[in-house]
Formats: C-alpha cells, structure tokens, sequence
C-alpha cells in the first residue's frame, strides 16, 4: 500500500467526510484519519442524539395537550434506559453509514491519532503518509477551564449517554448547549437550575429573542439563577455546590459543564507544521481556508468561524472544489442560518437588530401571538416573529423566531435572506392559511424605526 495521498484529511467528523468525498469524486487519492468514531461530533455525540432526547422531552407537552382534543388513557412514564438503548442503536447504523459512503467514494479510512510533521507528512502511529494538501477537520472539546470544578461535572457527552435521569441537575452556562440541555431534561422530568453570569441566556442573539427565551424557559419550571459570576463547582456525597460571586450557593444532584467549546488541536503537531492559532485558540485561517502553512488548510469548529455542522461540510466542499475541481469557491459565512432547540425552539438568520443598527436605520416588524395549536389547549405559550430591514432600501437584513417550528420555517426564509429579498418581497407573497409562518408576510406596518444611536445593546 502507497503512503502517498493527494489529500490527507484529518478528522472524520461531517466536515471532512464531506470534503474527502468531493475531493474523490474530483479525482483526488484521498486518506481520512480518524481517532474515534466515524460521523464526528454532530453525528456520535452532538446535533443528533440531542434532537432525538428533544424529541423524547416534546412527548411530554403532547401527551399533556392530548386531553385537550378528546384523548383519554393511562399517563405514560419516560425511561431513560429505553432511549439510550434506541440512540445508541440509532447512532450505530448511522455510523455505519458514514463508513459505507466513505468506502463508495474511495476514501481510504485509517484509525488513530494524527500528528503533523512538516514537509506534507503527517504520522500514524509508527506509520508516515505523505500528500501534497492536509486538511484538519477535528472540530471542537468541551472546555473546563471556565471556573475550578468543573472537570467533575458531565459533558454534553456524558448527557448524551445517561441511562438514569436525575432528580435534579444544575447547568452551568447561558450559551446554546446550556439553554438546550436545560430544556430538554427539564422536559423528561429533571428539576433544572441554569445558572449564569450574564442576565439573559443566548448571548449574541437578538435581545428580543433573549428576553422571550428566559420567559419561557421559566414557565417550563426551569429556576434561571442569571446574573451572578460562578466561581467554584464543588462535588460531594450530596451531589454538587455551585459556588457564586456574591457569596451564595446552588445545589443539584448532578451537574453539567455547558461553559463553551474549544479547538481541538491537542497533540496535532501544529507548531512542528508551521501552523498558527489565533487569539482564541483556534487555527488561524484565510478565506479559503488556508493556514499559515503551505498546503495546510482547516475547516469547521478547529477555526472557529461560524461552528455549525453544515458550515463545516460546505467548507469543506469548498475546499475540495478549489483545489482539485478547478472550480475556485468560498463559502459567504453572512447569511448562515442557525437554531437553537429549545423549548419553545429559536431560529435565526442575518443580522441582530442591535447590529443592523450599527449599520444605519432599520424597520422593525413584529408579530407575536398564541399559536393555535397549544391555544386551544389552554397553554400561555407564545410565538415571536421579527423582520430586521434595511430603512434605506428596504432589503430584509434579519428574520428572527421563537415558537414551535421555527427551525423550519427560518430554514426556508433564508434561501430569500440569501437571495437579497426586500420587505416588499415578503408583502407580496400570499400567505398559507391557517399557518404560523404566514405571519411573517402579514406584518404591514414596522413596530418602530431605529436609528444607530439608539440600538439596544446585548
């Protein structure tokens, strides 16, 4: 077997199966790496597994809501050991996908950690391989260094992997893996504290979804402890002490880490390489991904540009077009749509209000309502929409939700963000009746006009 390779990818999470398989398809002899399963974060231990527990917690409200619309029946009970036999199950034949489909494409697979060493060659083991391009796709870890502690706290890992849902767990961070985790175990049944420094969830999110959020979040029996620095997570016999700057404490039975994400570049050989790291940690890149190294480039969370499952597979597609297709392409990380699967879930796309501000004048518009779904069955929840446009040339500049099915409605609204649609757009479309997103092309007249002075910060 040759140890000479066009490419050399490292990291077979989504981002660098996606960018192997073009590569090969282009033509290229392609070799993957990878030290644990193949499918990576989003896949093993991520973005899947996290939607099918959310999808567990949703059956709780619908069952609830059932008796609403005519249902009657004994009340069923969760168990959590029976979900966690279907994930791993459901994981596996995933995992197994992913490895066929590397297999059809004629990327070679070799397990074990990678390290750079200069010149094109990179080690396995006792094994060199050698390629004119390396391309380092090994994403993103948990951190624990955010406060002393909190190395004894479970991961989105280890939730990921309970069997056992406890009495009560205390989350400690305000970003989109702490909102999300609070929510989904609050909804199997946990007692859930979340607690943070800032005094809104989601920071970097439009305030308006932020405030609505912690509303929310709130009604759903979730204890907000927000606006206290944590400074040290003690663990003991009685379960967990979160200890706070001003001197109080909070108490669960179990505990999770959701303090952020860091780089994965441990051990990778990258100052041996010539490759250098930003401020941040993470792999300092150009617009087309390339290192400071020569015939090095990176994608997905390891740069930390916009760290999304689908952002890392459209890098890397990119990637594998430019240099083997003779198709030169760059991925416009502006217009990326995200969502965050709470309960109610949040999607968004384009810019916050505060930062089209920023820019010059923008138009608010805004719907808010009760659903008539979860109205009908006596619930306060409600559901928020926001246009964010350009008070110059009326071009739609952001589209913000919260309310169920926002990830899915936002998801179609940035194909229009993404082809420069203006408000009049939107005012000409005819809506579907009776839906909730035919409220995005019924608001008529803006909630207010903002100038940049004025912009709310967040």
């Amino acid at each position: 077997m040759s140890d000479d390779y066009d490419l050399v990818v490292l990291g077979a999470g989504s981002g660098g199966v996606a960018a192997s398989r073009r590569a090969a398809a282009h033509g290229a002899r392609v070799l993957i790496i990878e030290a644990s399963r193949v499918g990576g974060t989003c896949v093993i231990r991520g973005c899947v597994p996290k939607k099918l527990m959310m999808y567990a917690a949703g059956y709780a409200q619908a069952f609830d809501e059932a008796r609403s619309y005519g249902w009657t029946g004994t009340a069923p009970s969760f168990e959590m050991h029976r979900w966690a036999d279907a994930k791993a199950a459901e994981i596996d034949r995933l995992e197994a996908i992913y490895r066929k489909m590397l297999a059809d494409s004629g990327v070679e697979l070799a397990h074990g950690r990678a390290r750079l060493l200069g010149e094109g060659r990179v080690a396995i083991g006792s094994r060199t391989v050698r390629a004119e391009r390396i391309l380092i796709a090994t994403g993103g870890v948990p951190a624990h260094d955010a406060l002393p502690g909190l190395a004894a706290a479970m991961t989105s890992n280890d939730v990921l992997d309970m069997r056992a849902l406890p009495a009560s767990l205390l989350v400690v961070g305000g970003g989109y893996i702490a909102v999300e985790f609070a929510a989904i175990l609050a909804g199997l049944g946990a007692k859930v504290t979340l607690a943070f420094r800032d005094t809104l969830p989601l920071r970097g999110f439009d305030i308006d979804l932020r405030q609505r959020l912690a509303q929310a979040l709130a009604g759903r029996g979730i204890d907000l402890a927000a606006g206290v620095a944590p400074t040290t997570l003690s663990h003991g016999a009685d379960g967990y002490t979160l200890h706070r700057a001003d001197g109080s404490t909070l108490q669960a039975s179990a505990a999770l880490n959701a303090t952020g994400r860091r780089p994965n570049t441990t051990e990778l050989g990258l100052e041996v390489a010539g490759v250098q790291l930003d401020g941040r940690g993470a792999i300092a890149v150009d617009a087309d991904s390339g290192t400071s190294a020569p015939g090095v480039w990176a994608i997905g969370d390891v740069t930390q540009r916009v760290n999304l499952t689908p952002v890392a597979i459209a890098e890397g597609r990119a990637f594998a077009d430019t240099e083997f297709g003779r198709r030169p392409t760059r991925l416009d990380h502006r217009t990326v749509a995200s969502a965050v699967f709470t309960d109610p879930p949040i999607a968004t796309v384009g810019l916050s209000e505060a930062d089209a501000a920023k820019r010059g004048p923008v138009d608010i518009f805004e719907s808010e309502f009760r659903p008539m779904k979860t109205a009908f069955a006596g619930s306060a929840v409600r559901t928020y929409m926001k246009l964010v446009v350009d008070g110059l040339n009326d071009r739609v500049l952001g589209v913000h939700m919260i309310g169920a099915d926002a990830p899915e409605i936002v998801q179609s609204l940035a194909v229009a963000l993404t082809c420069g649609a203006t408000k009049r757009d939107f005012d000409r479309t005819v809506a579907v009746h009776p839906t909730a997103a035919e409220e995005f092309v019924l608001m008529r007249e803006p909630a207010r006009r903002v100038a940049g002075a004025s912009a709310q910060p967040q």
